[in-house]
């Protein structure tokens, strides 16, 4: 009987040729196959489509990883620039990364490993066939490029019928209409007016909105002879609505009647504004507030707080969280692009109404062409016919090319 010192060897031993064996049945990886390598199409030439040819013991292989170098680089300049799992396929859209950038016009050398449980094998080196190249025009974007043509269409052909002295109708917004009313009512009282134009930066672009209606309410207000108020929160905000009401008084013909002080900066701190504005209102007694731009958190303290004292209140803004709270305080609100179009209506500009007008049209056009779509699905549910697959192919089929 062999003692236990003797059998431990035997089984270690036995363990070995074991595994040996098992290596042996399994054999030597093969390394993945050719490498191919072609431009991306409606690309800016900045990216390569990869392909490589599995390895014949595919289902051996746990993963492949890509390398790639610049022609000509040394084996040290090897980088992997993506790792494939079984199921993800043999081909991949290099460039994409921006860790891993393709230059356009460079020729580029890949090489695939292939890794197995029993080791791993790597593929020749395979140069590629192509180098990026970028496309002047991105042919899969074709519908958007009509899309523009006619959006742009439209607006250039209002323009023409406004330059030339056409009426063009524009809806009626009661917040739009209640502004000269609002003004006249501070004359009458003998009141000031307090305009506030947001709380947001110079890139805002309801910020720059509400500077271009400040001009024409400030061009009223010095027609009337009724003081204006400007708190501003940001500094650059505060130099162009500085220069803004400045003009404005230059072009009603009264530049001696401008106060320096009208416009003027509180404090770039939220609600330390707000509270300076709060003091002013109770302490003025303003007969108009206005409340036109980007609010936040403050637009219900500074709302209900002019609703208080008594004013009448028009505000607009695009920040939907803020709109139910001018709603419920305000006399009148502009809701979204009614602020943007506030300038066209007050200015009555040729541009500026053509640019409603024509977006107006093509906001039509679209509201027609979904209606149109339901009207053709409601149709094939009940005729049983392919009409909404037959106009789908009529839109896309100029792009397939």
């Amino acid at each position: 009987m062999l003692s236990l010192r003797a059998t431990v060897p035997a089984m270690v031993l036995f363990a070995m040729a074991g595994n040996v064996l098992a290596q042996q049945g399994a054999g030597v990886l093969a390394p993945p196959g050719e490498v191919t390598v072609s431009d991306v199409p409606n690309d800016g030439g900045d990216q390569l489509l990869v392909c490589f040819e599995p390895s014949p013991d595919d289902e051996r292989v746990n993963s492949y990883t890509v390398y790639r170098r610049m022609q000509g680089e040394g084996d040290d300049a090897w980088r992997p620039v993506r790792v494939l799992f079984p199921g993800q396929g043999t081909s991949f859209v290099d460039g994409r990364d921006p860790d891993y950038s393709v230059r356009p016009g460079q020729i580029y050398e890949y090489r695939v490993t292939a890794l197995s449980e029993s080791g791993e094998a790597t593929g020749p080196v395979y140069v590629a066939e192509e180098a990026a190249d970028g496309e002047w025009f991105n042919t899969n974007k074709v519908r958007i490029l009509i899309g523009c043509a006619v959006f742009l269409g439209l607006i250039f052909f209002f323009f023409s019928k406004a330059q030339s002295g056409d009426k063009l109708y524009l809806r009626p917004i009661p917040g739009i209409e209640a502004i000269d009313e609002a003004i006249g009512r501070a004359t009458e009282m003998g009141k000031p007016i307090l305009y506030i134009p947001g709380l947001s930066t110079i890139s805002d672009v309801a910020t720059i909105a509400s500077l271009t209606i400040l001009g024409r309410v400030a061009k009223k207000v010095a027609e009337y002879q009724t003081p204006i108020m400007v708190p501003n929160r940001n500094p650059i905000v505060y130099t162009v609505a500085e220069e803004s009401v400045k003009q404005a008084y230059l072009e009603a013909g009264r530049p001696d009647s401008y106060d320096p002080d009208s416009v003027f900066f509180l404090t770039q701190s939220q609600f330390a504004f707000v509270a300076g504005v709060n003091g002013i209102m109770a302490r003025e007694k303003p007969a108009t507030n206005f409340y036109l731009g980007m609010f936040w958190a403050e637009s219900l303290i500074l709302a209900e707080t002019g609703s208080l004292s008594g004013a009448i209140q028009i505000a607009g803004t695009d920040a939907v969280t803020q709109l139910p709270f001018f709603i419920t305080t305000c006399d009148y609100t502009l809701i979204g692009e009614e602020l943007y179009a506030a300038s066209a209506y007050l200015g009555r500009e040729p541009k500026q109404l053509g640019a409603i007008k024509g977006q107006d049209y093509f906001k039509a056009l679209v509201m027609l062409i979904i209606f149109g779509t339901l009207v053709l699905g409601i149709l094939d549910v009940l005729a049983n016919t392919d009409l909404v697959a037959w106009l789908d192919h009529l839109v896309t089929s100029p792009a397939a090319g």
